[in-house]
């Protein structure tokens, strides 16, 4: 009985050029794992099942008077001061030795089965992307890797958000014996992926799983592989804008179309047809806001 509610919550499989694309029913939320929205207009908690797993902190002045907080969306190159709590449970079960070294894994599915049927995730109603991903901007990895705990300083700049990785427990050092043991994996091409969760407000990753592989991978000199769960709009959204982009384009092309033919206007026209055809490509697979809930008490 048990197997068969399981897999009557199995997300629908999108077949797509890119992305493995979950489209999950049946989950109406809120999900184990989530960000709860704060009553004071501040920054949102990360929450996992009834527990808090961050904290926002006030920021103090010179003199140490706490300063009130900013919440997201206001104001330009902000701080978030945070607190990482402990509790945190990764959604993927532990991995074995052998289960790296399956050649032509497919951690994507591995992944996605998984979050499927874990109690700690966030999965919940609508499209979501898993993506393998083995480079990233320089800095993510470094500078930009949060190794402090518990408390950190996110610098939200303008424009860009903050691009970096939070973990969600201590990270291990690179001598521990289960960081030993992963960097032979690392050296030997075997190490499996970590699994990152892009948070929209952020601008950046939650490594949900994986502190040690990371670990170990950086410790060998190179940046984790890793899949990244990512929250997609869904069809009636994506069509929308597609809508707006088909209007804008058709603009542009009878402005063209109005001018006189010139030795440059079949090339703008070909530029126009190529950005359209991109633009409306990956509408379905843009990154969406990550949802806010409310928290549990509110009536």
């Amino acid at each position: 009985m048990e197997r068969a509610v399981r897999e009557a919550e199995r997300a629908v499989r999108e077949a797509t050029p890119g992305p493995l694309v979950l489209d999950v029913r049946g989950r109406p939320g809120p999900p184990p794992l989530r960000f709860v929205r704060a009553r004071d207009g501040g920054p949102p908690t990360l929450h996992q099942g009834e527990g808090p797993l961050t904290r926002a902190l006030p920021q103090t002045s010179s003199g140490g008077t706490p300063v009130p907080l900013r919440s997201h969306g206001d104001g330009c190159c902000r701080e978030l001061h945070l607190r990482r709590l402990p509790g945190h449970r990764s959604p993927l079960p532990p991995l074995r030795a052998a289960s790296m070294r399956t050649p032509d894994a497919d951690w994507r599915h591995r992944c996605a089965r998984w979050l499927e049927d874990t109690p700690h995730g966030p999965l919940h109603d609508g499209r979501w992307s898993l993506t393998a991903r083995a480079s990233f901007a320089p800095g993510i990895w470094t500078e930009d890797f949060v190794r402090d705990w518990p408390d950190t300083v996110l610098e939200l700049l303008c424009g860009g958000g903050w691009h970096g990785v939070l973990p969600l427990r201590p990270l291990s050092p690179p001598d521990a014996p289960r960081v030993k043991a992963y960097r032979k994996h690392a050296r030997d091409g075997t190490l499996a992926p970590v699994l990152l969760w892009w948070v929209s407000f952020l601008d950046g990753w939650l490594l949900l799983d994986g502190h040690d592989r990371a670990v170990a991978a950086l410790a060998e000199g190179a940046e984790p592989a890793c899949v990244v769960l990512a929250r997609l709009p869904d069809e009636t959204e994506w069509r929308r804008t597609a809508d707006a982009v088909a209007e804008g384009h058709a603009e542009r092309m009878s402005r063209l179309a109005e001018r006189a033919a010139g030795p440059g206007t079949e090339r703008q026209r070909a530029a126009l047809e190529r950005g359209y055809a991109d633009a409306l490509a990956t509408l379905p697979y843009d990154e969406a806001p990550t949802p806010l809930w409310p928290p549990a008490d509110d009536a």
